[in-house]
């Protein structure tokens, strides 16, 4: 990713991202809503049998992780502040060039999956992470020992093949980064294999047999939204600009804009109309003559593919 790549050795150097920093404090917060049955896994896979429903990932169909982290994050300095007194520190919540899941492994937090995510025995990888720069010595927890073992669930299971070796992943194959990321258009190559996933996806980690231990979270921040879960994709594609601000206030998916929304809606829709769902043909026509070319370019291609 060229915003990582751009930031150079700064991100894994924190004295050079934070000038002064001698520490790295560390933490993780649970994210499954906390209405989450005990078949989640089962539940989250059978969404992407039904081509027509548009599939959110878990962690964003809640409030800005961001926000919530970083708001926690920054109570947890005060905290220490109340304990040593006046510090430096710095807070980081996915909103820098930091290595979160090296920092994270290092720390003890919990070991580097073949999907190249963080996990623990006791609470899987459904989990965001967050630091805090600080210019104090602490003495360093250990790292634990990995236990993924000859399991390569999570290689076998990705849609694009994104994890091309254990522990390696292409950014450019991933479909997280593609809904979320990449700002221009999909390659035709992989819009059939987003399927109905139209933000983000979890199938390395719904796959992954550590994460029944997974845990819910206490906060009502990160229960689903109405509008985000189970809605028909014809639903979501006809959203206005103006629909999509207020359905997405205070949620991550807000800062991909309306129109990459509907580039990944149309890619999905193409994909619902190829397994013979009819209603999308008149979706996507709705925006046929939509203003933006990056949108246009998907819709015809959704339904050429479907006609293909």
């Amino acid at each position: 990713m060229h915003y990582m790549a751009a930031h150079g050795t700064r991100r894994a150097r924190p004295a050079e991202l934070v000038p002064g920093t001698v520490s790295v404090i560390t933490a993780r917060m649970d994210y499954l809503p906390r209405a989450t049955p005990d078949d989640w896994q089962a539940i989250e896979f059978s969404r992407l049998r039904r081509p027509d429903e548009g599939v959110v990932s878990l962690y964003a169909r809640g409030r800005d992780y961001h926000k919530v982290l970083r708001s926690r994050l920054s109570k947890l300095a005060d905290r220490i502040a109340g304990e040593v007194g006046p510090f430096g520190h710095r807070a980081f919540t996915d909103s820098a060039p930091v290595l979160e899941a090296e920092l994270a492994s290092r720390s003890g937090q919990g070991w580097r999956g073949k999907h190249t995510l963080v996990l623990d025995r006791e609470a899987g990888s459904m989990f965001f992470l967050g630091e805090i720069y600080v210019d104090m010595a602490l003495p360093p927890s250990q790292p634990v020992t990995p236990h993924c073992g000859s399991c390569s669930a999570c290689i076998d299971v990705c849609p694009t093949q994104a994890i091309i070796a254990p522990y390696r992943l292409d950014a450019r194959r991933c479909i997280s980064y593609l809904t979320i990321e990449h700002a221009g258009a999909i390659p035709v190559e992989l819009r059939s294999l987003m399927a109905n996933r139209i933000y983000g996806c979890d199938d390395c980690q719904l796959i992954c047999p550590w994460n029944k231990f997974a845990k819910k979270s206490a906060l009502p921040d990160f229960d689903a939204r109405d509008g985000l879960t189970g809605r028909q994709l014809s639903e979501l594609f006809a959203w206005s600009e103006e629909d999509f601000l207020r359905y997405t206030e205070g949620s991550p998916i807000r800062r991909i804009g309306h129109e990459r929304w509907l580039r990944n809606v149309a890619v999905a829709l193409g994909n619902a109309l190829r397994a013979g769902d009819d209603s999308a043909r008149a979706a996507l026509a709705s925006r046929r003559e939509h203003p933006s070319a990056l949108v246009r370019e998907h819709v015809e291609w959704a339904l050429a593919f479907s006609a293909g």
